[in-house]
């Protein structure tokens, strides 16, 4: 078994390898404290995880925390401990020797997920959900942006945001409001190409992709990846089948623009086009 997860990550990291060579002429650039800000730092065991959201990334946070002696299991630390609790470092907050003597011996590690799938379980966990950031910071500019005819009220408190609307707000060059790392390339996240990554796991194989890093990197035995779903417990995970749901809302040409959108996660990671 182990020997097939190993030739899994050889080839995932291959793929990785050849579309940056071919996409990417930043081989040689500097790495800077910006390209690691999204990067946990875990001392003891020596990992480094970049942080993907909604790809599995509180739980991988709990796992860290238990790593390091911060939590005795993941079931005992809330979501807002693990967002908000600012237990773990981030590698930029090392100086330049600290950033790369880590890049240099620590396990590089991210996880991935299908970017539709990804961009839709975003979508619900933000605006689907009361939220008072998301709802006054993006859904008031989408609103009043993209939809005829507001009512006083959506634009008053930028709730309702329809999927649709989000992805005339994603594609538009002009956004009225920035990116967010909910929705921005994995790319642009993590660097990949930059950063030449041990360890690239998946959502979609997240139980056997996780236990297999836990064995790579020598943690506790009893130590597993929690299976709970952190937020809105009581819903279903966005599914393929949820997310073709969401995408049959759009025309066929905002589909295909989303997908180029997403064309250098879906080439690098190996996705196949929807």
């Amino acid at each position: 078994k182990w020997k097939s997860l190993y030739q899994i990550q050889g080839e995932r990291k291959r793929i990785m390898k050849e579309t940056c060579s071919k996409y990417k002429s930043n081989n040689r650039r500097i790495i800077t404290p910006y390209h690691v800000s999204r990067i946990f730092v875990e001392d003891k065991y020596r990992v480094l995880y970049c942080e993907v959201p909604k790809a599995g990334c509180s739980n991988w946070k709990r796992v860290l925390m238990v790593l390091n002696g911060l939590a005795s299991s993941t079931k005992d630390i809330q979501h807002n401990t693990v967002h908000y609790g600012n237990y773990l470092k981030r590698l930029d907050g090392f100086d330049h020797k600290g950033i790369y003597h880590r890049l240099n011996t620590y396990t590089k590690m991210l996880f991935i997920r299908e970017p539709f799938e990804k961009l839709v379980s975003a979508f619900r966990d933000k605006f689907e959900h009361p939220n008072n950031y998301y709802h006054p910071v993006f859904g008031k500019a989408i609103i009043s942006r993209y939809r005829v005819n507001a009512t006083k009220e959506a634009l008053r408190t930028g709730s309702g945001v329809k999927f649709k609307e989000f992805i005339q707000y994603l594609l538009d060059v002009h956004r009225p409001v920035g990116m967010d790392i909910h929705w921005d390339h994995v790319n642009r996240l993590c660097s990949p190409c930059l950063i030449d990554y041990d360890f690239v796991g998946k959502f979609e194989s997240m139980e056997e992709d996780a236990n297999f890093f836990l064995h790579l990197i020598g943690a506790p035995q009893n130590l597993t990846f929690p299976k709970f779903k952190d937020r809105h417990s009581n819903e279903e995970r966005t599914t393929t089948k949820i997310t073709q749901e969401y995408f049959a809302q759009l025309s066929p040409s905002q589909r295909q623009q989303s997908y180029d959108f997403y064309y250098m996660d879906y080439l690098m990671f190996n996705y196949s086009k929807p």
